[in-house]
């Protein structure tokens, strides 16, 4: 293993330091945890591919609602409560 040196919030270490102390790990064990959820989940696209994605899909839906772009926080709340 390589050793590196990472700078966190005391409040951050103090919850780590909970937590391993439950698990019965160490605190480095559960930041290689974290590091490998993070690399697992990595969206390595740049900016300009996640613009390229987010333009695809303009048009392809449609709705019955023609408020929708002013009142969609209304929307949003009535469908995930």
């Amino acid at each position: 293993m390589i050793r590196i040196q990472v700078r966190l919030r005391k409040e951050q270490v103090e919850a780590l330091r909970a937590m391993a102390q439950v698990e019965g790990v160490s605190v480095a064990e559960l930041i290689r945890r974290g590091a490998d959820i993070v690399i697992a989940r990595g969206d390595s696209a740049t900016r300009a591919e996640r613009v390229r994605r987010a333009r695809s899909v303009v048009g392809k839906f449609e709705s019955v609602e023609t408020d929708l772009s002013e009142n969609h926080d209304k929307y949003l709340e009535e469908d995930f409560g």
